[in-house]
């Protein structure tokens, strides 16, 4: 339920708390005058102002799979009913063609019984749903090369000539287990998302490898030209990046091949693609060193000038802080998208990336921290962080420029407090700047109980969520529980580029130093036991969370 624009004298106190406890924090405010008499006949009360939330409208539906469509010998837990990690892509031809992906009725130690595809013609408002071909539940076998148990991180980008492609990881068995096997694989749509081709195996391995968070990219300023890139780990150690590309539409792939390579003991994840209005591709990703207590995890690029033939060494763009996200009452841990950043690039070239990263609470929780580039990467902004209320921990952002240049950035908070054994009422924001410095924010929705999403070790909505835009308006495509603690349940919804939602409140971001350096001790000790627990799930492996110390509980 959104907070009306009054608030209530509880968020009044809760902004009192902000302005108080965050120095540079400006909440801009309009009065109205008044004339010194009273007018002879008093005038009608004004009308109520507009919600604040706009009504959002829900994408997924029902689950068209049937119980055993994976196979025999599935393990861990399903939860059925349940869609989580969406994405977003808008078709430059047709504004009004949307075309949302989302996993459909997750397991809790890895992928999910298939994917979804849902495509829109009138903005949003009306959804027909497709079956992406990448798993046994939604149509794969063997002669169509996609006979697999499980499917995962799906991803969706439109072309120039308005063909959309989709991808997604593909797997059977446990993780670098014997008779394990993964894949990644691509489809196309040429009509809009309403059918999609047989899937094309970019790349496949037995239990040496494991493919791992891959993203599709389709080419603006070059017609045919499709980029795919994701992680590719070792049973010996190691996770270079991986990229395939399409130069005729997706009709053909050239080979696989690895573009970066970080060593043995280091490995990337969260690739993504991004293509400057020069043409230069600019692929985000974080490293994980296992060898370094300094800086373990961090942010970085390379580049390519060629449409991906050659690529530059990679650039360092910010230390990655996160201690990840818990429940404050039991410190139940919560998967969101610790260590992933997500990268977008503005109508001048202008970049921005933002991330979850715990430098401005000592390491006690995460916040949301955007820097900026001007210079095709080269070099980074000190990061700021951009959360409406850095008193309490946010996760998982996404970050769009609308063709003005318009920052905009969704995330997950827990603001509305009251965090227990059986509730956990969180908000879903977007946050929007011209300059990365003032920000004003709207509630898109919330509260709702986090309590009520699957187990996936740790309450899971995604490791990202969809945000597009149609130039001039942002478009947020997410996941929200509709069940409770012991009822897992949840469904994709969509914030429209037609919602007539309004700022709550405008504030400045905060800065932190640069270069930072993480102090020993407990703050260091917590993001060793993010990675730790990262490390774990990638792999599936079944672990119970030991958190290295349990942080005071959010300030509500």
């Amino acid at each position: 339920m959104a907070i009306g624009e009054d608030g209530g004298m509880g968020v009044i106190r809760n902004l009192v708390r902000v302005l108080v406890l965050c120095g540079g924090l400006v909440i801009l405010t309009s009065c109205c005058g008044g004339s010194a008499s009273a007018p002879a006949t008093p005038p009608p009360p004004p009308p109520p102002p507009p919600p604040l939330a706009a009504s959002l409208i829900q994408v997924s539906g029902s689950s068209p799979f049937v119980a055993g469509c994976s196979g025999s010998g599935q393990s861990g837990t399903l939860y059925a009913g349940t869609t989580v990690e969406p994405y977003l892509s808008i078709n430059p031809l047709s504004t009004a063609n949307l075309l949302a992906v989302w996993q459909q009725d997750r397991w809790s130690n890895g992928g999910a019984q298939g994917l979804l595809a849902a495509t829109s013609f009138d903005g949003g408002h009306t959804w027909q749903h497709i079956k992406l071909p990448f798993s046994r539940c939604a149509g794969g076998n063997t002669s169509n090369g996609a006979d697999y148990a499980r499917a995962s991180d799906p991803w969706v980008s439109f072309g120039p000539d308005g063909t959309a492609y989709s991808i997604a990881i593909a797997f059977d068995s446990g993780v670098l287990q014997a008779g394990s096997s993964s894949a990644v694989l691509v489809s196309r749509s040429l009509d809009s998302g309403q059918s999609w081709s047989a899937p094309v195996t970019l790349i496949r391995d037995g239990s040496g490898f494991f493919n791992d968070k891959e993203s599709i990219t389709a080419d603006p300023g070059h017609p045919g030209y499709v980029y795919a890139v994701w992680d590719r780990l070792s049973a010996s150690g190691g996770g270079p990046i991986w990229f395939s590309r399409s130069t005729d539409s997706g009709q053909s792939w050239q080979a696989a091949r690895a573009i970066y390579d970080p060593g043995v003991s280091r490995q990337t994840l969260g690739n993504q693609i991004v293509v400057l209005p020069d043409g230069t591709l600019v692929d985000a990703f974080t490293l994980l060193d296992s060898t370094s207590s300094s800086n373990p995890a961090t942010l970085r690029i390379i580049r390519s000038k060629d449409q991906g033939q050659t690529w530059s060494a990679a650039v360092l763009v910010a230390d990655d802080l996160a201690v990840g996200t818990h429940n404050p009452a039991t410190s139940q841990p919560v998967r969101d998208g610790a260590d992933m950043a997500s990268i977008a690039v503005g109508p001048s070239g202008k970049l921005a990336m933002v991330w979850q990263d715990a430098r401005l609470s000592g390491g006690i929780y995460d916040g949301i921290f955007l820097t900026q580039s001007t210079d095709d990467g080269q070099t980074w902004t000190s990061p700021v962080q951009v959360n409406g209320d850095p008193m309490v921990q946010a996760f998982t952002p996404s970050v769009r420029y609308l063709a003005d240049g318009t920052i905009g950035v969704t995330y997950y908070d827990f603001r509305p407090g009251g965090a227990s054994a059986s509730n956990l009422p969180t908000d879903v924001w977007l946050t929007r700047s011209v300059d990365g410095i003032n920000w004003s924010e709207q509630q898109i929705v919330g509260p709702f109980n986090l309590l009520g999403a699957a187990d996936a070790h740790g309450l899971f909505l995604g490791d990202y969520q969809g945000l597009a835009t149609d130039g001039m308006a942002f478009v947020a495509l997410f996941a929200q529980t509709t069940g409770s603690a012991g009822a897992p349940a949840s469904a994709i919804f969509l914030l429209p580029a037609s919602a007539g939602v309004r700022a709550r409140v405008r504030y400045r971001s905060s800065p932190a130093s640069a270069p930072f350096k993480m102090p020993s001790g407990s703050f260091a000790k917590r993001v060793q036991r993010q990675l730790e627990r990262l490390r774990n799930r990638i792999l599936h492996r079944e672990v119970i969370p030991q958190p290295v110390a349990t942080p005071p509980a959010d300030s509500k």
